[in-house]
């Protein structure tokens, strides 16, 4: 046994996922380290949370059929280990922003060890001129991941996480020296809505049971507003003045556009924000 501390090691890219093997190496230097993982892709589901998984040994530790939520619920409260941290990822891809924060599944898995009492990290990567990392066996994950491991080392040692539950990091994997900056989620969202053809679309995007529309039906396209600007898969965060003026310094997403690392702690509480007009409101309800 190491005298590091305990960690549960999971991610949304599933078990087999070069970012997760990268990872898992950096923190076995630290201490001990349990994988439980995704069998499969579990990203964007947040921490979305199933009845039942399967779990299958792994030379790591487990894999399960289920959601990175799940797979942090198991191992909390599935295994007899007491866990000092978890950490979440590396994921393939940033999670930048407010809105894609909250669905992304690699910070799905801090929020459920926030919920379980027990402190996280989440860590994804980025490449500050491809953006995305697709495929990601061509990118090198090393970087993240040390970041990840010192971040976890020293936030564990100096008391971090009496005032916070999760901390959700970006790093780049190809800078060579970056800044690390404490940032916050930049809060930007839209939804774009419109008619779907449906000659164009899958019997499945139609109807999950293959059924035809009614005449009173139609089909809608959702398309979430995530990368303001964006164009297909192109960077949303080149090094512009464009956008550094869009995005304010102290914010993950200009964080970003700097090449940096971007540290944001989170609290998953969900406390209430003191209302005095809401206050009043509940005072005067009739219920008669």
């Amino acid at each position: 046994m190491s005298d590091g501390p305990a960690i549960l090691l999971t991610n949304d890219d599933g078990i087999d996922a070069p970012g997760i093997a990268t990872l898992r190496t950096e923190l076995t230097a630290l201490g001990d380290v349990t994988v439980v993982a995704p069998d499969a892709n579990q990203s964007g589901v947040g921490r979305t949370r199933s009845h039942t998984a399967r779990i299958r040994e792994h030379p790591w530790g487990y894999r399960l059929s289920g959601t990175p939520a799940d797979c942090v619920a198991y191992g909390l409260r599935g295994l007899e280990t007491d866990f000092d941290v978890v950490v979440s990822g590396v994921n393939n891809g940033p999670n930048a922003g407010n809105y894609v924060v909250g669905r992304s599944g690699t910070v799905g898995a801090g929020i459920e060890a926030a919920f379980l009492g027990t402190p996280a990290l989440a860590i994804s990567a980025y490449h500050s001129t491809d953006f995305f990392l697709s495929p990601p066996e061509e990118y090198d994950f090393a970087r993240p991941a040390r970041i990840a491991a010192r971040l976890v080392s020293r936030a564990l040692e100096s008391g971090v996480y009496d005032d916070v539950d999760l901390l959700n990091v970006n790093a780049p994997v190809d800078a060579p020296s970056p800044p690390v900056i404490l940032t916050e989620p930049y809060h930007d969202y839209g939804q774009h809505v419109e008619p779907a053809d449906p000659e164009t679309l899958d019997e499945g995007e139609i109807d999950a049971d293959g059924g035809e529309l009614a005449a009173d039906e139609q089909i809608v396209h959702l398309h979430d507003r995530t990368w303001p600007g964006v164009v297909g898969w192109e960077n949303p965060f080149p090094p512009t003045d464009e956008h550094r003026e869009r995005y304010p310094v102290g914010t993950d997403r200009r964080a970003m556009v700097d090449a940096s690392v971007s540290v944001s702690p989170l609290a998953v509480t969900h406390a209430s924000p003191d209302s005095a007009a809401l206050a009043e409101v509940v005072e005067t309800i009739d219920v008669e």
